[in-house]
C-alpha cells in the first residue's frame, strides 16, 4: 500500500541484529529507503558495520549522543551526502545500573540526569539537527514502553525517563506538526533485546507479558519495524503525537 522509495532514514540506535532500530532500518530498506546508520564507539562498530553493509546502508557513521562534536559531524555528512532527511529513529535508552536497579528514590541526582539526557533529551537535539533537512516533511521516531503509564516491577527509573520522552513526543509534534513533520513514540510490549536484558528480573517480565497478553505472543522486531515504516509513508503523514502499542494487548490487561 505505501513505498519509502527515494527517502532517505536515519537509524540510532542498531546494536545486533535483535534491536529494534535493526528491525525498523530493515523494514524501511524493505520498503525502499536509503539507510543512514549510527555505531556508538570503536567495540559497536564490529557488530553494527556488518548489519548496516547487509543492508546496504549509504552512511555508517559514529555516534555517541552525549558527544556533541560527534552529533554535528554526522549531520554534517548527512548534508553532504543527501542534502535532505525524511526519516529520524530514535531508539537509545541509558541509566547507570545502580540507579536502575534500586529505587526510584534512591536514584542518584547525575543518574536521573544522565538517563534524561540519553534517553531523552538526545532525541530532542536529534530532532533539532534533522529539522532543516525536512523542508518537505518528516517523520521522527522514538521507542518508549509500558512502564511510562504504569508502575511495572523492576523497572524503576525508568517509567519516569519514559513518560517524559511520551511528553516530548506529543509537544515537539504540536510544534512541528505546521511543518508537515510528524513525531511518534512506538511503545512495545516486552521483548528480548541487549538494552532491556540490563533490566532485573527481565525473563521473568517477559513470560509474564506472553502469560497476560490478549495474543499470548510477544512483540517482534519484525512488528515494530512494520510500523514504523508505516508511520515513515506518506499515507500515514497525518498522524502524530501518538504512542502506538505494538504488545499483543498486553498493556489492556490489568
Amino acid at each position: 500500500m505505501f513505498s519509502l522509495k527515494g527517502k532517505k532514514a536515519l537509524v540510532v540506535g542498531v546494536a545486533n541484529d535483535q534491536s529494534i532500530a535493526y528491525g525498523c532500518a530493515e523494514a524501511f530498506r524493505a520498503q525502499g529507503a536509503d539507510l543512514a546508520i549510527t555505531y556508538l564507539n570503536a567495540k559497536a562498530e564490529s557488530y553494527v558495520r556488518p548489519l548496516a553493509e547487509r543492508l546496504g546502508a549509504e552512511i555508517i557513521e559514529p555516534l555517541d549522543v552525549s558527544d556533541p562534536d560527534q552529533e554535528r559531524a554526522l549531520f554534517d555528512v548527512i548534508r553532504e551526502r543527501w542534502g535532505k532527511l525524511d526519516i529520524l529513529l530514535h531508539s537509545i535508552a541509558f541509566c547507570p545500573k545502580e540507579d536502575l536497579h534500586g529505587r526510584v528514590i534512591d536514584c542518584s541526582s547525575k543518574g536521573f540526569q544522565q538517563a534524561m539526557d540519553i534517553s531523552v533529551h538526545s532525541f530532542l537535539r536529534l530532532i533539532r539537527l534533522s529539522e532543516p533537512l525536512m523542508q518537505d516533511g518528516g517523520t521522527c521516531l522514538t521507542v518508549s514502553f509500558y512502564g511510562s503509564e504504569e508502575v511495572v516491577e523492576d523497572y524503576n527509573v525508568m517509567g519516569p525517563v519514559k513518560a517524559a520522552l511520551e511528553s516530548v513526543t506529543r509537544y515537539v509534534a504540536a510544534e512541528l506538526g505546521g511543518k508537515m513533520i510528524s513525531v511518534n513514540a512506538l511503545s512495545p510490549g516486552p521483548l528480548a533485546t541487549r538494552a532491556a536484558s540490563g533490566i532485573s528480573h527481565f525473563d521473568e517480565m517477559l513470560a509474564d507479558a506472553a502469560r497476560r497478553a490478549p495474543t499470548h505472543t510477544l512483540a517482534r522486531i519484525e512488528d515494530i519495524g512494520a510500523y514504523a515504516a508505516f508511520l515513515a509513508s506518506e499515507e500515514a503523514r497525518n498522524v502524530t503525537g501518538a504512542v502506538v502499542k505494538i504488545d499483543g494487548g498486553y498493556s489492556i490487561m490489568g
